[in-house]
């Protein structure tokens, strides 16, 4: 067994159980309020999981240019950053903690002038959609990062590698988005188109396999990529959690099924 990663400034003893590494594939947010197989399951691996001392989550409806931010508010609000949805998604709550402390460490591991703390924004979606069905009574530190929307994938891999210690602190670390999201192709009851099915099945392989660097490169796949993610934000989330495991990890996919036809809600846990 390989002895922890030191972290500057972090007694010994303050480790904890390693925490596993999770990507949630997020979809609707009515998956918030409404009981379907998805929610159900966020809900039975909150339950399952080690309980974290605070769960770090980088979504894809926290974009950034030019640099990362971490939040550090101590009482985030509840970001309802949609629209066209019921009144009653509306008036979903959120309350969970901040998580001040762990978010200063994470900006130390991301190093200056890489990322900085904010002190004013709330929980998106991506978020506390899914960590209000895994820990429904909000009593579980809750801070995010954002993703710098200028950068390479590479980039984004190589800071979820500098986060991987927050593991061994009782972090539980979540990227939030999907593995296929082309919004523009969704229709309601459809069957997932074969593109689609294609680009997932081949994550799957790539990340069964280890081969991070395919993943990584997704871009080379060419007009597939293009039609999965017309744009990248829910896929670099992915990116993060891959930067983030072990090559140790078991790998356990879960919520494996399609929405809309064009939104794969396929989900990881690593380790």
């Amino acid at each position: 067994m390989t002895s922890p990663t030191p972290v500057p400034g972090i007694d010994d003893r303050e480790r904890k159980p390693k925490m596993p590494v999770l990507f949630i594939g997020h979809g609707s947010p009515m998956n918030a309020i409404e009981e379907n197989p998805f929610s159900r399951t966020w809900e039975n691996t909150g339950r399952r999981l080690p309980r974290p001392e605070a769960v770090l989550c980088i979504s894809a409806h926290w974009l950034t240019r030019g640099s990362v931010r971490v939040t550090a508010i101590g009482a985030p609000g509840t970001i309802h950053d949609f629209s066209g949805f019921p009144a009653e998604l509306y008036a979903r709550q959120y309350p969970a903690p901040g998580a001040p402390a762990f978010a200063d460490l994470t900006r130390r591991l991301l190093g200056a002038p890489t990322s900085a703390l904010d002190h004013v924004r709330g929980l998106d979606h991506g978020a506390w959609s899914v960590l209000g069905r895994m820990y429904p009574a909000a009593d579980i530190p809750v801070y995010q990062l954002s993703i710098d929307y200028d950068r390479p994938p590479e980039y984004h891999y190589d800071l979820g590698r500098r986060l991987k210690p927050l593991r061994e602190h009782g972090v539980l670390i979540v990227g939030s988005g999907n593995l296929v999201h082309n919004l523009g192709t969704a229709r309601p009851g459809a069957r997932p188109y074969d593109w689609a099915e294609a680009f997932d099945t081949w994550l799957v392989a790539r990340i069964s396999a280890g081969d991070d660097t395919a993943v990584i490169g997704f871009r080379d796949l060419g007009r597939l990529a293009a039609l999965a993610h017309p744009t990248h934000d829910h896929f670099l989330p992915l990116l993060y959690v891959l930067g983030a495991r072990d090559r140790a990890d078991r790998v356990e996919f879960f919520n494996s099924a399609f929405d809309l036809g064009s939104v794969s809600m396929r989900s990881i846990q690593f380790g």
